[in-house]
């Protein structure tokens, strides 16, 4: 029989610093090249059996990081509840105080905070909201990690600011625990203990020192900038296509809306980058079902053609009101764009049947592929135009 994995308590489900482990006696350098373990930079390791995600990239950056660390941009947005703004590989976008500087590391991209005092991007307290998905039965992730100079005040009496409308991801594959999500707040206290880590210091001041060096584990869920802020970030250091997806995503779950981000732009307008962010906002609208269909949205705009509405109610002879992806209505053109879910039978039957009562009703309908997205997009755009012009539209 296989030898039972050496997993000090203090250590499972955690990341954690293997020199510190080893410092204290809980690990030699031995256990540490065991299948217990999961090397995810230099000196940073991991419980092997917590999933390979975004959160679990972010909490090891941030214990590579300077006391006043907090994940943003991108980063912050999965952590929000926006699964495909970053994966595992993704470098890791960390926010830091002005004054305070950190070497370049292979997969963390570093920002800092205006010397200004009155940035609006205020962060969700660390330890605010509680871990996307718990370990099995009978073990608590966080038992054990409070430290005893925190001085917090109990969940009873935290700033609401900190909650989050995502809701839990399913479960991950048997023997797997997803890393700590800050996103998912609704979960409710089990028999080992509430599921929220305990809060820290950071509750109170979100730039205190929550990741000295010294310190073994990075217990709780990372801070990070609130949905706003980090939709404000996105628009500014990402690519335009995928920055609007991203913030399509935190307006769709909720995190964030239309007014909000206006507010945002607005604080910001005079900082590097405030017009591109403000353009970027002016691209979403958080109605899209998939991220491509935001990035199809976005490409036409950029290619020239007109603005199209996103989820376009449309009744049809029947009675039905009908929502296609995207419609130009002046025109009565419509795109549809056939995801992977399409290969199913049942579901193309249904769809298709839909589709033949918007055609019935006057509309043209044009269908993209997700291979025609990437590869054929010129050709594509060509007879879209060509269906808007047909249909009357004068470039």
């Amino acid at each position: 029989m296989p030898p039972h994995p050496h997993r000090p308590p203090e250590l499972a489900w955690q990341v954690f610093r293997g020199s510190e482990a080893i410092r204290r006696g809980l690990l030699s350098r031995h256990h540490l090249r065991g299948a217990s373990w999961i090397r995810l930079r230099q000196d940073v390791y991991a419980d092997a059996r917590l999933d390979r995600d975004h959160a679990l990239a972010c909490r090891a950056a941030l214990l590579r990081m300077p006391p006043g660390a907090a994940i943003a941009g991108p980063s912050a947005a999965y952590l929000h509840g926006v699964e495909h703004a970053a994966d595992f590989t993704d470098d890791v976008h960390v926010l830091l105080p002005a004054t305070v500087r950190a070497d370049s590391q292979p997969g963390v991209r570093v920002h800092h905070t205006p010397m200004s005092s009155t940035r609006s991007g205020l962060l969700v307290p660390a330890g605010a909201a509680a871990a996307r998905t718990s370990p099995p039965a009978g073990t608590n992730p966080y038992a054990g990690t409070r430290s005893p100079t925190d001085t917090s005040p109990p969940a009873s009496t935290r700033s609401p600011v900190a909650a989050s409308s995502a809701a839990d991801r399913p479960p991950g594959t048997p023997g797997r625990t997803r890393s700590p999500n800050p996103a998912d707040s609704r979960r409710a206290a089990g028999p080992h203990g509430p599921a929220t880590p305990p809060a820290s210091t950071a509750a109170l001041n979100p730039f205190a020192g929550s990741y000295p060096g010294a310190e073994m584990i990075l217990a709780g869920p990372p801070p990070r900038t609130e949905p706003a802020a980090c939709a404000w970030e996105t628009a500014v250091w990402a690519d335009p296509v995928k920055a609007v997806g991203i913030i399509d995503g935190l307006l769709r779950t909720g995190s964030v809306n239309r007014s909000a981000l206006a507010s945002e732009a607005a604080r910001n307008a005079c900082r590097p980058g405030g017009r591109r962010a403000a353009w970027v906002f002016g691209l979403t609208d958080g109605l899209a079902q998939s991220p491509p269909e935001s990035h199809l949205r976005v490409r036409l705009v950029l290619a020239g053609l007109p603005r199209p509405v996103a989820q376009y109610p449309v009744r049809v002879p029947t009675g039905l009101i009908l929502h296609p992806d995207l419609a130009w209505p002046e025109f009565r053109v419509a795109v549809e764009y056939d995801g992977q879910w399409h290969s199913d039978a049942d579901r193309m039957h249904l769809d298709r049947r839909r589709l033949n009562q918007l055609v019935s009703a006057g509309w043209l309908v044009l269908h993209v592929t997700g291979r025609r997205l990437r590869k054929e997009f010129p050709a594509l755009v060509r007879e879209i135009r060509a269906a808007l012009v047909a249909r009357g539209w004068r470039p």
